[in-house]
């Protein structure tokens, strides 16, 4: 996989490991990174502006990164870790929506983010830059199917929380103490009828100008803050 831009290789490059090859744009100076890669006794192959250009499909700011496929976690492998608090992607389709929610996971100190094989925006490179690196600290897990995980998670002492903005209630009401696996749906059509009915509660955020919905990573960003500060 090729990942591009100065921040997510900054921060790639601080463990490198999973790091197989480099490409600078001739003249990059960016003294950071060329640190870690003189740190890392990693090697450089240096190419013109055209060059690296024809390589990337985006802004790459002199630099790019060959890396490993991203590995997924299991889910069971998540759950012998007890973990308390996961956000589940119903089918998201914008990489760019789906690294925000990386980021704002990683901040939050969510324990995973579970998402499923079909239908579904993969890791790939816009979701890697646009999580600026933060990948690197959020366990993904992919499954076959949401609704049987969701049959799991309960079995585990999971509440389901998902979102929408009918027959629905404020997301502020909601007890968020116990476990909690967060379903944030699809950019258009939101979460799916077999998700919904196997979610425990609705949730939604009130809109009180014209617009009668929020971007998927903001939604999921003040949903994601309102289970943390519950748990203070």
């Amino acid at each position: 996989m090729l990942v591009y831009g100065r921040n997510v290789a900054l921060e790639i490059l601080k463990n490198p490991k999973n790091v197989k090859k480099i490409v600078l744009q001739q003249g990059f100076d960016d003294k950071r990174i060329l640190s870690l890669i003189e740190k890392n006794n990693l090697s450089v192959q240096i190419v013109s502006k055209k060059d690296i250009d024809h390589l990337a499909e985006g802004v790459h700011q002199g630099i790019i990164l060959y890396i490993r496929d991203y590995q997924y976690y299991h889910l069971g492998d998540l759950l012998a870790s007890n973990p308390n608090f996961v956000v589940m992607l119903d089918h998201l389709e914008d990489p760019h929506n789906f690294g925000a929610i990386i980021r704002t996971c990683e901040a939050a100190g969510v324990d995973a983010v579970i998402i499923p094989k079909d239908r579904q925006v993969p890791v790939n490179a816009t979701v890697m830059k646009t999580s600026v690196g933060t990948l690197e600290n959020v366990k993904i897990v992919q499954v076959s199917n949401l609704a049987t995980t969701i049959d799991t998670l309960k079995e585990e002492g999971f509440w389901i929380v998902g979102t929408a903005l009918q027959d629905s209630v404020d997301y502020r009401a909601i007890d968020y103490s116990g476990k909690i696996a967060l379903v944030i749906g699809n950019e258009g059509s939101g979460i799916s009828n077999i998700v919904r009915k196997k979610c425990d509660f609705i949730a939604k955020i009130p809109m009180y100008g014209t617009t009668n919905s929020l971007n998927a990573s903001v939604a999921s960003g003040i949903m994601i803050y309102e289970v943390v500060r519950n748990r203070k």
